[in-house]
Protein backbone atom coordinates (compact mmCIF):
# COMPACT_ATOMS: atom_id res chain seq x y z
CA UNK A 1 0.00 0.00 0.00
CA UNK A 2 1.52 3.57 -1.22
CA UNK A 3 2.03 6.06 1.71
CA UNK A 4 0.67 9.63 2.14
CA UNK A 5 2.01 12.05 4.81
CA UNK A 6 -0.07 14.84 5.60
CA UNK A 7 1.41 17.58 7.20
CA UNK A 8 -1.42 20.05 9.25
CA UNK A 9 -1.27 21.28 12.90
CA UNK A 10 -4.96 21.29 12.87
CA UNK A 11 -5.77 18.03 14.10
CA UNK A 12 -9.37 18.14 13.13
CA UNK A 13 -8.32 19.20 9.52
CA UNK A 14 -5.98 16.58 9.20
CA UNK A 15 -8.20 13.80 10.72
CA UNK A 16 -10.76 14.70 8.17
CA UNK A 17 -8.73 14.71 5.68
CA UNK A 18 -7.14 11.32 6.42
CA UNK A 19 -10.65 10.16 6.66
CA UNK A 20 -11.25 10.70 3.31
CA UNK A 21 -8.32 8.70 1.47
CA UNK A 22 -7.17 5.95 4.29
CA UNK A 23 -9.54 3.34 2.80
CA UNK A 24 -6.78 3.21 -0.20
CA UNK A 25 -3.46 4.38 1.16
CA UNK A 26 -1.33 4.28 4.32
CA UNK A 27 -1.76 7.96 5.84
CA UNK A 28 0.86 9.40 8.04
CA UNK A 29 -0.13 12.56 9.96
CA UNK A 30 2.76 15.33 11.18
CA UNK A 31 1.08 18.34 13.11
CA UNK A 32 4.83 20.14 12.51
CA UNK A 33 6.69 21.26 9.83
CA UNK A 34 10.35 20.00 11.65
CA UNK A 35 8.04 16.76 12.16
CA UNK A 36 6.57 16.61 8.58
CA UNK A 37 10.46 17.02 7.28
CA UNK A 38 11.99 14.94 9.41
CA UNK A 39 9.08 11.94 7.97
CA UNK A 40 9.89 12.76 5.04
CA UNK A 41 13.39 12.22 5.17
CA UNK A 42 13.01 8.99 6.60
CA UNK A 43 10.18 7.17 5.41
CA UNK A 44 8.77 6.19 2.06
CA UNK A 45 6.48 8.63 0.68
CA UNK A 46 4.75 8.75 -2.33
CA UNK A 47 2.48 11.74 -1.90
CA UNK A 48 2.60 14.71 0.72
CA UNK A 49 -0.17 16.51 1.29
CA UNK A 50 1.14 20.15 2.68
CA UNK A 51 -1.05 22.54 5.05
CA UNK A 52 -0.02 25.98 3.65
CA UNK A 53 -1.18 28.06 6.88
CA UNK A 54 0.87 26.64 10.06
CA UNK A 55 2.67 28.36 13.19
CA UNK A 56 6.58 28.45 12.89
CA UNK A 57 7.51 27.19 9.49
CA UNK A 58 4.44 27.47 6.70
CA UNK A 59 3.75 25.23 4.28
CA UNK A 60 5.73 27.69 1.87
CA UNK A 61 8.78 27.17 3.49
CA UNK A 62 8.15 23.48 3.91
CA UNK A 63 7.88 22.50 0.31
CA UNK A 64 11.26 24.54 -0.43
CA UNK A 65 13.24 22.75 2.24
CA UNK A 66 11.25 19.47 1.20
CA UNK A 67 12.72 20.47 -2.50
CA UNK A 68 16.16 21.15 -1.71
CA UNK A 69 16.87 17.75 -0.26
CA UNK A 70 17.88 15.37 -2.63
CA UNK A 71 16.10 12.55 -0.88
CA UNK A 72 12.56 14.36 -0.86
CA UNK A 73 12.91 16.43 -4.11
CA UNK A 74 11.10 13.66 -5.85
CA UNK A 75 8.38 13.33 -3.07
CA UNK A 76 5.35 15.33 -4.74
CA UNK A 77 3.69 17.70 -2.94
CA UNK A 78 -0.55 18.90 -3.16
CA UNK A 79 -0.50 22.12 -1.01
CA UNK A 80 -3.59 22.17 1.27
CA UNK A 81 -4.84 25.97 1.80
CA UNK A 82 -8.12 27.36 2.27
CA UNK A 83 -6.27 30.67 -0.02
CA UNK A 84 -7.96 30.61 -3.39
CA UNK A 85 -5.96 33.00 -4.65
CA UNK A 86 -4.10 33.27 -7.84
CA UNK A 87 -1.23 34.68 -6.02
CA UNK A 88 -0.86 32.18 -3.74
CA UNK A 89 -1.43 29.21 -6.32
CA UNK A 90 1.58 30.73 -8.62
CA UNK A 91 3.96 30.91 -5.07
CA UNK A 92 3.42 27.16 -4.64
CA UNK A 93 3.50 25.90 -8.03
CA UNK A 94 6.41 28.05 -8.58
CA UNK A 95 8.13 26.08 -5.25
CA UNK A 96 7.25 23.17 -7.00
CA UNK A 97 4.08 22.06 -6.07
CA UNK A 98 2.16 19.85 -8.35
CA UNK A 99 -1.40 20.37 -7.61
CA UNK A 100 -3.41 22.63 -5.05
CA UNK A 101 -6.76 20.99 -2.96
CA UNK A 102 -8.81 23.88 -1.41
CA UNK A 103 -10.65 24.01 1.74
CA UNK A 104 -13.48 22.77 2.72
CA UNK A 105 -12.82 19.29 1.29
CA UNK A 106 -14.66 17.60 -1.54
CA UNK A 107 -14.26 14.29 -1.04
CA UNK A 108 -14.48 12.89 -4.74
CA UNK A 109 -12.03 16.14 -6.18
CA UNK A 110 -9.29 14.99 -3.21
CA UNK A 111 -9.54 11.38 -3.95
CA UNK A 112 -9.73 12.39 -7.71
CA UNK A 113 -6.01 14.43 -7.36
CA UNK A 114 -4.14 11.98 -5.05
CA UNK A 115 -4.71 8.97 -6.98
CA UNK A 116 -3.21 11.05 -10.55
CA UNK A 117 -0.67 11.68 -8.48
CA UNK A 118 0.09 8.56 -6.52
CA UNK A 119 -0.42 7.11 -9.84
CA UNK A 120 2.40 9.26 -11.65
CA UNK A 121 4.75 9.42 -9.08
CA UNK A 122 4.44 5.16 -9.67
CA UNK A 123 5.11 5.71 -13.07
CA UNK A 124 8.24 7.88 -12.96
CA UNK A 125 9.70 5.63 -10.27
CA UNK A 126 9.16 2.58 -12.49
CA UNK A 127 11.33 4.56 -14.88
CA UNK A 128 13.86 5.44 -12.47
CA UNK A 129 13.91 2.04 -11.03
CA UNK A 130 15.40 1.69 -14.64
CA UNK A 131 17.48 4.23 -14.83
CA UNK A 132 19.39 3.02 -11.36
CA UNK A 133 19.68 -0.18 -12.83
CA UNK A 134 23.57 -1.11 -13.62
CA UNK A 135 22.51 -2.71 -17.17
CA UNK A 136 25.83 -5.13 -17.12
CA UNK A 137 25.45 -6.62 -13.58
CA UNK A 138 21.34 -5.94 -13.18
CA UNK A 139 22.09 -4.56 -9.02
CA UNK A 140 21.93 -0.88 -8.48
CA UNK A 141 24.13 1.06 -10.08
CA UNK A 142 26.30 4.46 -9.12
CA UNK A 143 23.22 6.94 -8.89
CA UNK A 144 20.56 4.94 -7.05
CA UNK A 145 23.52 3.87 -4.31
CA UNK A 146 23.99 7.60 -4.03
CA UNK A 147 20.00 8.24 -3.24
CA UNK A 148 19.69 5.13 -1.06
CA UNK A 149 22.93 5.19 0.76
CA UNK A 150 21.75 9.06 2.57
CA UNK A 151 18.28 7.57 3.33
CA UNK A 152 19.09 4.40 4.98
CA UNK A 153 21.92 6.43 6.66
CA UNK A 154 19.56 9.08 8.25
CA UNK A 155 17.15 5.60 9.03
CA UNK A 156 19.68 3.96 10.93
CA UNK A 157 20.64 7.44 12.83
CA UNK A 158 16.85 7.65 14.05
CA UNK A 159 16.62 4.01 14.78
CA UNK A 160 20.05 4.10 16.52
CA UNK A 161 21.17 0.80 14.93
CA UNK A 162 24.88 -0.21 13.73
CA UNK A 163 25.38 1.11 10.06
CA UNK A 164 28.18 -1.05 7.74
CA UNK A 165 29.64 -0.12 4.63
CA UNK A 166 31.94 -1.76 2.65
CA UNK A 167 33.72 -1.91 -0.82
CA UNK A 168 34.45 -4.58 -2.67
CA UNK A 169 37.44 -4.73 -5.49
CA UNK A 170 38.53 -7.38 -8.09
CA UNK A 171 41.73 -8.42 -7.89
CA UNK A 172 44.35 -7.41 -10.58
CA UNK A 173 41.53 -6.80 -12.63
CA UNK A 174 43.63 -5.23 -15.09
CA UNK A 175 45.63 -7.90 -15.77
CA UNK A 176 42.56 -10.48 -16.24
CA UNK A 177 40.96 -8.09 -18.92
CA UNK A 178 44.53 -7.50 -21.06
CA UNK A 179 44.74 -11.40 -20.48
CA UNK A 180 41.39 -12.39 -21.49
CA UNK A 181 39.81 -9.87 -22.97
CA UNK A 182 36.88 -7.21 -21.83
CA UNK A 183 34.01 -9.50 -22.77
CA UNK A 184 36.08 -11.73 -20.25
CA UNK A 185 36.14 -9.23 -17.76
CA UNK A 186 32.24 -8.11 -17.99
CA UNK A 187 31.16 -11.90 -17.29
CA UNK A 188 33.57 -11.87 -14.31
CA UNK A 189 32.00 -8.42 -13.16
CA UNK A 190 28.78 -10.03 -13.73
CA UNK A 191 29.13 -13.27 -11.81
CA UNK A 192 30.96 -11.67 -8.78
CA UNK A 193 27.81 -9.06 -8.55
CA UNK A 194 25.24 -12.38 -8.33
CA UNK A 195 27.70 -13.89 -5.86
CA UNK A 196 27.37 -11.24 -3.47
CA UNK A 197 23.93 -9.78 -4.04
CA UNK A 198 23.19 -13.18 -3.56
CA UNK A 199 24.46 -12.93 0.04
CA UNK A 200 23.49 -9.96 0.97
CA UNK A 201 19.43 -10.26 0.68
CA UNK A 202 17.78 -9.18 3.39
CA UNK A 203 15.93 -6.08 3.22
CA UNK A 204 18.45 -4.15 5.14
CA UNK A 205 21.29 -5.10 2.63
CA UNK A 206 22.26 -3.32 -0.49
CA UNK A 207 24.72 -3.50 -3.51
CA UNK A 208 25.50 -1.51 -6.30
CA UNK A 209 28.42 -0.92 -8.27
CA UNK A 210 30.26 1.46 -7.97
CA UNK A 211 32.42 1.67 -10.85
CA UNK A 212 34.38 -0.48 -13.07
CA UNK A 213 35.52 -3.40 -11.17
CA UNK A 214 34.70 -1.40 -7.63
CA UNK A 215 31.57 -2.75 -5.93
CA UNK A 216 29.71 -1.13 -2.76
CA UNK A 217 27.59 -2.22 -0.10
CA UNK A 218 26.06 -1.69 3.40
CA UNK A 219 24.02 -3.11 5.64
CA UNK A 220 21.79 -2.13 8.85
CA UNK A 221 21.49 -3.67 11.82
CA UNK A 222 24.46 -5.86 12.51
CA UNK A 223 27.39 -5.36 14.91
CA UNK A 224 31.12 -5.67 12.97
CA UNK A 225 32.18 -8.65 14.42
CA UNK A 226 29.32 -10.61 12.50
CA UNK A 227 29.35 -8.49 9.41
CA UNK A 228 32.95 -8.85 9.29
CA UNK A 229 32.37 -12.83 9.74
CA UNK A 230 29.69 -12.55 7.12
CA UNK A 231 31.86 -9.98 4.43
CA UNK A 232 34.48 -13.55 4.91
CA UNK A 233 32.47 -15.69 3.58
CA UNK A 234 31.24 -13.44 0.94
CA UNK A 235 34.85 -13.05 -0.24
CA UNK A 236 35.45 -16.74 0.16
CA UNK A 237 32.36 -17.57 -1.83
CA UNK A 238 34.23 -15.84 -4.67
CA UNK A 239 36.95 -17.35 -4.75
CA UNK A 240 35.37 -20.70 -4.63
CA UNK A 241 34.00 -19.54 -7.88
CA UNK A 242 37.24 -20.53 -9.29
CA UNK A 243 37.43 -18.44 -11.87
CA UNK A 244 40.98 -19.12 -13.68
CA UNK A 245 42.92 -16.25 -13.49
CA UNK A 246 46.30 -15.03 -15.19
CA UNK A 247 48.64 -17.60 -13.90
CA UNK A 248 51.53 -14.41 -13.67
CA UNK A 249 49.49 -13.13 -10.22
CA UNK A 250 46.75 -15.28 -8.93
CA UNK A 251 45.49 -19.38 -9.55
CA UNK A 252 41.59 -17.52 -9.00
CA UNK A 253 39.63 -14.40 -9.01
CA UNK A 254 39.14 -13.03 -6.20
CA UNK A 255 38.41 -9.88 -4.59
CA UNK A 256 39.51 -7.83 -1.43
CA UNK A 257 37.44 -6.12 0.79
CA UNK A 258 36.97 -3.23 2.90
CA UNK A 259 34.86 -1.92 5.85
CA UNK A 260 33.38 -0.06 9.33
CA UNK A 261 30.63 -0.35 11.43
CA UNK A 262 29.46 2.52 13.36
CA UNK A 263 25.87 3.32 15.12
CA UNK A 264 25.43 6.69 13.10
CA UNK A 265 24.42 10.23 14.75
CA UNK A 266 22.90 12.59 13.56
CA UNK A 267 25.22 15.42 12.30
CA UNK A 268 27.62 12.76 11.33
CA UNK A 269 28.31 12.79 7.68
CA UNK A 270 27.99 9.86 5.65
CA UNK A 271 30.93 10.38 3.21
CA UNK A 272 33.41 10.39 6.46
CA UNK A 273 32.71 6.34 6.89
CA UNK A 274 32.79 6.09 3.16
CA UNK A 275 36.14 7.35 3.06
CA UNK A 276 36.75 5.14 6.12
CA UNK A 277 35.55 1.77 4.08
CA UNK A 278 37.68 2.83 1.03
CA UNK A 279 41.13 3.15 3.53
CA UNK A 280 40.08 -0.21 4.74
CA UNK A 281 39.82 -1.51 1.33
CA UNK A 282 43.26 -0.45 0.77
CA UNK A 283 44.87 -1.62 3.19
CA UNK A 284 43.24 -5.00 2.03
CA UNK A 285 45.50 -4.82 -0.95
CA UNK A 286 48.48 -3.72 1.26
CA UNK A 287 47.88 -6.60 3.70
CA UNK A 288 48.27 -9.03 0.36
CA UNK A 289 44.72 -9.13 -1.42
CA UNK A 290 41.63 -11.58 -1.43
CA UNK A 291 40.95 -10.76 2.45
CA UNK A 292 38.59 -8.40 4.36
CA UNK A 293 39.89 -5.67 6.86
CA UNK A 294 37.41 -3.95 9.15
CA UNK A 295 37.13 -1.25 11.24
CA UNK A 296 34.60 -1.92 13.78
CA UNK A 297 32.85 0.48 15.93
CA UNK A 298 35.41 1.55 18.24
CA UNK A 299 37.80 2.09 14.98
CA UNK A 300 39.50 -0.94 16.02
CA UNK A 301 40.94 -2.26 12.86
CA UNK A 302 39.92 -6.37 12.33
CA UNK A 303 42.70 -8.05 9.84
CA UNK A 304 41.58 -11.29 8.16
CA UNK A 305 44.42 -13.30 8.30
CA UNK A 306 44.97 -16.10 5.62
Amino acid sequence: MEKILIVDDSFLQAAQLKSIIDDEYDVVVAQTAEDGLRRASDEDFSLILLDVVMPEMDGFTLLKKLQEEIITQSIPVILITSLADAVNEQHGLVLGAVDYITKPYIPLIVKARVNTHVKLYQYRRQVEEQSMTDQLTGVANRRRYDRYSLTKWNEAARLKVPFSICMFDIDHFKVYNDTFGHPAGDKVIAAIAKTVSSQLKRSTDFVARYGGEEFVAFSMGEPSEKIFEHLKKIRQAIEDLHIPHSPTVSEWVTVSAGGVTVIPETGISYDVYLKIADTMLYDAKKHGRNRVVWADERLKQLIENK
